[in-house]
């Protein structure tokens, strides 16, 4: 794969077998100032974000901006294989380590020597897998299973999870030590939901790919698709948005953009038709007592009163993260999206401590 730049990448174009990142002057802005920073070390590098907000795409652009970017990449899905095979598919066997090992086989770390390999979803891995991956960040030498010599390899390391892996870390479902060693340079990718600014850039791309994909044509994204959009909360991210384009346009047929449809929503009610009952008119809703607050105002408050509850405190058991449900890295983007400081609930301890 030659090297390309970021303004190069398409997302999801497989006839120019790459990537392209919508959002690196917006809303990933930060994300890929990070990534240029990193990228021409060879310091390990984790990546935290929800499913489908493009990890692998960040791993790419970090391994086309590195000293390895002549070398492999390979990406090695961490929670799609059977925990009795990880140790095979890692760091390779020797013919007759096992029944069906019928021939040598380099593992990925092998395989990868002199390149990157991208270990997605790395929460997913037992214990006893990630003792041996320790080994191999810490040393660069792999064993094969039923073997004794030991091979040196110089690979990158970019892992990824959408997991909380300092939780996990807290309750010893991930080791400490390899926490570290993978974390030494961390990035956290925003949400879809963070990224209003991307927002109509992914509908056009997404748009226009369906278009051409179906042999339908091609329907221009109005301000209203836009704004239904924006209004969405796309648990499924940027993956969850493609899916859904799709099934607009299809539904649309090259006459229009079906969202509504396309989102599960029912059509609006026509205004002289009766409203339905408990509904609210629109005058009723802006007389004074109903005011609808704005809703960063409703989020600002609902994240505060959890903050105060856990005491300043973000992760962990007790931790405004876990009373919230969510990630501890997309709370951390969403306080500081909303300015929320931590340090007004932390009550028994210094502000300069760690969250």
């Amino acid at each position: 794969m030659s090297r390309i730049s970021a303004e190069r990448l398409i997302v999801g174009d497989t006839t120019v077998n790459a990537e392209r990142l919508i959002g690196g002057d917006t809303g990933l802005s930060a994300v890929m100032n990070r990534a240029r920073v990193v990228a021409a070390s060879n310091a390990p590098v984790l990546l935290f974000g929800e499913t489908g907000t493009g990890k692998e795409i960040i791993a790419r652009f970090i391994h086309e901006g590195s000293k390895f970017h002549n070398g492999p990449f390979h990406r090695v899905n961490c929670g799609a294989i059977a925990p009795e095979l990880i140790d095979s598919e890692l760091f390779g066997h020797e013919r007759g380590a096992f029944t069906g090992a019928v021939a040598t086989r380099k593992g990925w770390f092998e395989q990868a020597n002199g390149g990157t390999l991208f270990l997605d979803e790395v929460g997913e891995l037992s214990l006893p897998a990630q003792v041996r991956l320790l080994r191999v960040v810490q040393d660069g030498e792999v064993v094969r299973v039923g073997g004794e010599r030991t091979f040196r390899v110089t690979v990158r390391i970019v892992a990824a999870t959408h997991r909380d892996l300092p939780a996990m870390v807290e309750t010893q479902a991930f080791r400490e030590d390899l926490y570290y060693r993978l974390s030494v340079f961390p990035i956290v990718i925003p949400p879809l939901r963070d990224r209003p600014a991307d927002i109509r850039a992914f509908a056009d791309y997404f748009a226009e790919r369906a278009a051409d994909r179906f042999g339908l044509r091609g329907v221009a994204v109005s301000d209203d698709d836009v704004r239904l959009l924006a209004a969405y909360h796309w648990p499924g991210n940027v993956r969850e948005m493609a899916a859904v384009i799709d099934r607009a346009v299809l539904l649309g047929q090259g006459r229009s953009l079906n969202l509504s449809a396309a989102l599960g929503q029912r059509p609006s009610v026509d205004a002289t038709s009766p409203a339905p009952p408990g509904a609210i008119s629109a005058e009723r809703a802006a007389q004074p007592g109903n005011t609808v607050e704005p809703l960063d105002d409703v989020i600002r408050r609902h994240i505060e009163r959890a903050l105060e509850a856990a005491h300043g405190r973000i992760e962990g058991p007790a931790g405004a993260a876990r009373l919230l449900r969510v990630n501890p890295h997309t709370l951390r983007a969403r306080m500081r999206k909303l300015h929320v400081d931590w340090r007004r609930f932390r009550r028994f301890a210094p502000a300069s401590q760690d969250v």
